[in-house]
């Protein structure tokens, strides 16, 4: 396979990745960023068949190798079965990017039910733990394994119009990065990305173009961002150029949220 990244630290030739929630956004511009540096990809979707196809088409016109992986990661069974299918497939785990995540529906906490806290839990944080889970030995056999979670400006924000119980998913997956890059160190690095507004069919659906204007207007790189940027980030955090890197949560905003 020919690629741009041969001979430096994004090489990523006989490295295996596997992406949830990679048909479409952030974790499909992924799939395919970390394809083009030479690595095998495991392309999960729960419902999102076409978006998945066409990340599996789009790896393969590079001459890249992947795989499909149908599941509903919030479900035991089906979590460890992407996670052994793709082992299957590519013969080790050297990449994980917990990417899968949904807001679900927007709530106050005061109206929030019980079933929809739960369900974004379930979605937002169970997922990225039972699929990490059964990755760790195949991680850790590497040497050199990378985990990368997607959390959300909302942790550092608290989300906003509704957004809390999905912010509070994803501040415990941020604590859960701080506790994997302890317990997996030396062998195995983990980190997380937060985004800032990405131009997906997420802000589609839970966000009005007015809105959107509003976050361009108040960002002061004077726009949102696109998934193939954040991509850049994963591959970075997947690759040896990092290799110093654990722990860490690196800002994806634009410089619209400064810590």
């Amino acid at each position: 396979m020919s690629h741009p990244f041969l001979n430096t630290p994004f090489d990523l030739t006989g490295r295996a990745a596997l992406f949830t929630g990679a048909g479409g956004g952030i974790g499909r511009s992924a799939a395919i960023e970390l394809a083009r540096a030479g690595a095998i990809v495991g392309i999960h979707y729960r419902s999102s068949v076409d978006g998945a196809n066409e990340t599996l088409s789009t790896i393969q016109s590079l001459g890249g190798k992947g795989i499909l992986l149908q599941g509903d990661l919030a479900q035991e069974y089906a979590a460890n079965r992407v996670v052994d299918q793709f082992v299957e497939f590519a013969g080790r785990i050297d990449i994980l990017f917990n990417n899968a995540g949904d807001p679900l529906r927007r709530s106050t906490i005061e109206d929030c039910s019980t079933e929809l806290w739960k369900e974004c839990f379930d979605v937002n944080v169970h997922s990225a733990f039972m699929v990490t889970r059964r990755a760790i030995p195949h991680l850790k056999a590497t040497g050199n394994g990378s985990i990368i979670n997607n959390l959300s400006l909302s942790v550092q924000t608290g989300g906003s119009g509704g957004a809390g119980p999905y912010a509070a998913a994803k501040g415990a997956l941020q604590v859960f990065t701080r506790t994997l890059s302890r317990e997996l160190a030396p062998a195995v690095r983990a980190n997380a990305i937060m985004p800032g507004v990405v131009e997906t069919r997420h802000h589609e659906v839970f966000t009005t173009a007015e809105k959107m204007e509003d976050y361009r207007r108040q960002t002061p790189l004077g726009r949102n961002s696109q998934a193939d940027e954040i991509a850049q980030t994963v591959l970075y955090l997947a690759s040896d150029a990092s290799r110093f890197v654990t722990g860490a949560l690196i800002d994806l905003n634009g410089g619209r949220f400064l810590r």
